[in-house]
């Protein structure tokens, strides 16, 4: 397969996520979802990560501290923060909030690393900022501080910070971006197994939610992060991470076709929200130091994307 048509399958399959996650909720609660996920994405992806990288295991594991921070935030709390928002939220909603991703990480590079962020930068991060209000409060920005907002639109406003702070995080892993995925997916079936035995997490008893939990621990957690990063090697990385936008076009265009309504709204917030990305793109296309980490939990943390976008699923 051609790389460019890698990225656009990887995409499309993080998209899935967000409609099929959408789906599972309402028969798994988040956690069980998010725990028989990577238990089951783990081992594939070890697989193909020595099958394809040939890692050194050994100074694999010895970054094992980083390893299981970047765990805690990008694969157990981001997936966390995504599967209970879609209990709240549509999958059209919450892939419109989470394309404001970049402008949340130019902002927490700022704070943390002291980076600037400039004219340009600034523009993305205001223009980024209404639409996602336009999103979270259906076009009533006035009313923002007065109404009771959606509570998983302001979870997945949670979820774009956690993914923040973990592409932060891992700028330094040295390891291979599919073993440090991984890995990563292992550390996350094991913290999560004393929570899932506690609440009796169990395997879903209706044929249609383990296809579901299956198409999730196959497709979006290691066919996406196999093609993306077979693909990353043979293409720049200012011009892969333009294919995560891809992410939201593709959850839109499933959820329209599903019987979803696009709202003036959205549809407005949408705009403003690639307008800001745009901008904002073109100053971190100068300025390499915002590259996010080698390894990435979803749907958004592959090395060559992360400098220009930050977040897949």
């Amino acid at each position: 397969m051609k790389a460019p048509l890698a990225l656009v399958a990887a995409s499309l399959l993080w998209a899935g996520n967000y409609v099929v996650g959408g789906l599972a909720v309402h028969a798994m609660d988040p956690l069980a979802l998010t725990w028989f996920r990577w238990l089951l994405a783990t081992i594939p992806l070890l697989v193909i990560a020595h099958a394809v990288e040939r890692p050194d295991w050994r100074a694999v594991l010895n970054e094992w501290p980083r390893l299981l921070l970047l765990s805690v935030l990008g694969v157990a709390g981001y997936t966390l923060f995504l599967y209970t928002a879609l209990e709240f939220t549509t999958p059209l909603s919450a892939s419109l909030i989470n394309a404001a991703n970049p402008a949340v990480m130019v902002v927490l590079a700022a704070l943390l690393l002291r980076e600037r962020i400039g004219w340009a930068g600034a523009a993305g991060l205001v223009l980024g900022l209404l639409g996602v209000l336009l999103v979270i409060t259906d076009g009533r920005i006035g009313t923002a501080f007065s109404t009771r907002l959606n509570e998983g639109d302001l979870l997945m406003v949670g979820a774009i910070v956690v993914w923040s702070l973990y592409t932060i995080a891992g700028r330094a892993l040295a390891a291979p971006p599919i073993a440090a995925t991984g890995v990563q997916a292992a550390m996350t079936a094991v913290l999560l197994t004393p929570f899932g035995l506690l609440t009796g997490s169990a395997w879903p008893a209706r044929p249609a939610t383990v296809w579901a939990l299956l198409f999730i621990a196959v497709f979006p957690s290691v066919g996406a992060y196999a093609l993306w990063n077979l693909a990353a090697k043979r293409v720049p990385a200012g011009r892969a991470g333009l294919f995560l936008n891809l992410i939201t076009v593709f959850t839109v265009i499933i959820s329209v076709a599903m019987g979803a309504r696009l709202t003036v709204p959205e549809i407005a917030g949408g705009v403003l929200v690639f307008a800001g990305v745009g901008l904002g793109s073109t100053r971190l296309r100068r300025a390499p130091a915002l590259a996010g980490p080698r390894s990435s939990a979803n749907d958004r943390a592959i090395p060559s994307a992360a400098e220009t976008a930050g977040s897949p699923e």
